[in-house]
């Protein structure tokens, strides 16, 4: 097996369900220091965030990503135990295979062979690892960007390894992703027997009018890069269970995905003044504004090294979930995100192809070779 292999099956094989890291980021930390670089363990409550770097100058190159893994589900329907790191059939499975051990694993490799070939490199390289990517995220890529901020240091270049891809490997890179806002609102009423429906107020049919414009706007219309902001109701809530009960209160649960061309203050404007009428309480999370790097340095190199490496082109995409990605971003780095295949992702047999994996080790340091090293 490759190296790459080697360290992606060490990293599966530790349980580290977020925010607990379990000793990954040690593995790392002590793969870096080999090859000469300076690493530091940063701790914010209970997660673990690792920050290391090879050079002093600019401009400065960060692979980013987390070592901590969504929970496994029932195990006994996974076909291999998930922290049981297993090769069946060119594939290596276990929780975290894709999203993201994987990657870290290629990334560590791919800086091994580019520092052995490059000891002088320009520039500096540098590891951004976190254990609080799955979870809650207030402890993680956050705090260690303002930390980075406190002590002046800018980060130029941006490499995720999210599992960006789709059908073949590096087919698909993600230049930038939507914002996502979050809304938790609760519409009161008054509760009633349904025979006394005059001595109660419904309020299901108080939001129902609500909902069908909710359903019905059309946000913006997206741009060459975002496709439209999209609102999904994910939970709505009302009622004791019983048939001849008025609700006091109905509770509603909902998402937008928004685009570059709405901000998420406007986006909670728009839903106030749908409101007036209501009485109601209304709370919001927002997990992170959208983030765009267009064509440019950072993406050209990746390109070529796509092309060089896997003999295609790829193409640009902002589509998916949020990732740490929203952090940096807004520091004015250029930000992107390439890694395996995602349709195994969060799933029972969580799985990536061996071959891939190895290979897109070798896309990482392509990379940092068509950035750093001129001809």
């Amino acid at each position: 097996m490759s190296k790459t292999t080697d360290l992606a099956i060490e990293l599966i094989n530790r349980p580290s369900i977020t925010p607990n890291d379990h000793g990954c980021q040690n593995l790392i930390a002590t793969r870096l220091q080999n090859i000469g670089f300076t690493t530091e363990s940063l701790q914010f409550g209970e997660v673990d965030n690792l920050w290391a770097t090879h050079g002093n100058s600019a401009p400065l190159f960060v692979f980013a990503g987390h070592t901590d893994v969504v929970p496994t589900g029932p195990e006994n329907k996974w076909q291999f135990p998930p922290f049981t790191s297993t090769i069946h059939d060119g594939y290596l499975y276990g929780r975290g295979a894709a999203d993201m051990k994987g990657s870290v694993a290629a990334m560590t490799t791919a800086c091994e062979r580019f520092i052995a070939k490059y000891p002088q490199h320009k520039g500096s390289i540098a590891f951004l690892l976190t254990s609080d990517e799955e979870g809650s995220a207030i402890d993680g890529t956050v705090k260690v960007i303002n930390y980075l901020q406190e002590q002046n240091k800018q980060i130029d270049w941006c490499v995720v390894g999210e599992p960006s891809s789709e059908e073949k490997l590096c087919d698909t890179i993600k230049n930038g992703r939507r914002g996502s806002l979050n809304g938790q609102l609760i519409i009161h009423g008054i509760q009633g027997h349904v025979a006394y429906p005059h001595k109660a107020d419904n309020p299901i049919h108080r939001f129902a009018p609500v909902l069908q414009k909710l359903c019905e706007i059309k946000w913006d219309q997206g741009n060459n890069f975002f496709p439209a902001t999209s609102l999904q109701i994910t939970n709505i809530n009302a009622g004791t269970g019983a048939d001849n009960v008025i609700p006091g209160d109905l509770e509603i649960i909902f998402n937008f995905r928004y685009s570059t061309q709405v901000t998420h203050i406007q986006l909670q404007e728009q839903i106030v003044s749908l409101l007036d009428n209501l009485n109601y309480t209304l709370t919001w999370r927002h997990s992170g504004p959208p983030f765009l790097t267009k064509p440019n340095t950072l993406v050209t190199a990746t390109q070529k090294a796509i092309q060089t490496v896997c003999g295609y082109e790829t193409k640009l995409s902002t589509s998916g979930g949020t990732s740490d990605g929203r952090f940096i971003a807004p520091t004015g780095a250029q930000v992107i995100e390439v890694g395996p295949i995602n349709a195994t992702i969060h799933k029972i047999n969580e799985c990536v192809n061996i071959e891939e994996l190895d290979k897109l080790s070798i896309v990482y340091q392509q990379i940092l070779e068509n950035l750093f090293v001129t001809d």
